[in-house]
């Protein structure tokens, strides 16, 4: 009866940490700003956040495969350049040629570059990891480079802009009050966390990460499963990357996306993920989202350097692995 209760207590606890220490934030915050818990900053955090998060919600199942994607944050710029070319360069002709109105053409043309670009870019990692043998550190690291690359030199090294109403209307809507990006990242959560929990392919990725080779014995299609987790961020990354192009108006090549590979790794490590696969979900994941979210914006407000914020990042993936690590031995 002991171990029991232990196990059911062991599963709260990774359940319910993650939602308790922003339930602690949120208090010490509100405590500490008078600014913090109002509306407008309130929804701030939440537009702040989800463009990382999005990908994050992607970068969960390649965790919980037993992998890792450092390539996201380059791929990022590399799809919102896509999309700005694309909207420069093919809106008025096609336009014409379909007989619909230049702006409605320009967010159709953004969101397909974006999402082709971000797809094929992850279906480069999936070959070179899963038919090339490649570590995926090593894989995604040279990855990354490539990608960025490819960005700073389709947007010969500077910022792409793009004057489109339509696209301006996407990028300031809300639903219910809520952000557009904000709730399209919610509604991702419910439908990655149905696929992760719920469905065949969920569980052969929980298998897979735990244990390859006896997921392999069972008979898991383990290269299918691996595949398809490595593709999922490309989704996510184009639909992030089109949406905080529908937000600035403008694309950075060499500075857009930076540091989102931490970003979505330490919320999906908050969130409860083991680095070493197996474990993870999406809940989790949206709460090391709003963790990260949050910090950064409290700095903020506390006037803190925003060069010490990457420190704190850093410490947060640490202590949290640590965590993991007590758990595991306990």
């Amino acid at each position: 009866m002991q171990i029991v209760n232990k196990r059911i207590r062991k599963i709260a606890r990774r359940l319910n940490g993650p939602y308790l220490a922003l339930t602690a934030l949120l208090i010490v915050c509100t405590f500490t700003s008078e600014v913090f818990f109002t509306v407008p900053n309130l929804l701030n955090i939440t537009r702040q956040v989800s463009y990382s998060g999005i990908i994050a919600l992607g970068m969960t199942f390649v965790i919980v495969a037993g992998g890792i994607d450092l390539s996201v944050g380059s791929l990022f710029a590399l799809a919102g350049v896509s999309a700005a070319l694309a909207i420069q360069h093919w809106s008025l002709p096609l336009s014409v040629k379909l007989g619909l109105s230049l702006e409605i053409t320009g967010v159709i043309i953004g969101l397909l570059a974006a999402m082709l670009s971000a797809i094929a870019g992850t279906v480069a990692n999936a070959l070179i990891i899963v038919y090339g043998k490649l570590p995926p550190f090593i894989a995604t690291l040279g990855t990354l480079s490539i990608f960025r690359s490819l960005a700073l030199f389709s947007a010969a090294s500077g910022t792409l802009s793009v004057d489109n109403n339509a696209l301006k209307s996407i990028g300031t809507a809300q639903i219910f009050g809520i952000p557009l990006p904000a709730v399209v990242m919610l509604f991702l959560v419910v439908i990655f966390e149905f696929i992760l929990s719920a469905t065949v392919f969920g569980r052969h990725v929980c298998a897979l990460g735990s244990n390859e080779r006896v997921a392999r014995f069972a008979g898991i299609r383990v290269n299918a499963v691996k595949f398809i987790t490595y593709i999922l961020p490309g989704l996510c990354i184009g639909i992030s990357a089109f949406m905080f192009l529908t937000r600035l108006g403008s694309v950075s090549s060499s500075d857009a996306g930076m540091s989102y590979e931490l970003d979505a790794i330490a919320a999906v490590i908050i969130g409860g993920a083991s680095m070493s696969g197996g474990r993870g979900s999406l809940r989790g994941t949206l709460a090391g989202i709003l963790i990260l979210g949050v910090v950064s914006n409290i700095l903020d407000l506390w006037g803190v350097s925003a060069n010490l914020k990457g420190v704190v990042k850093g410490l947060v993936i640490i202590v949290s692995v640590l965590i993991q690590r007590k758990e595991k031995t306990s």
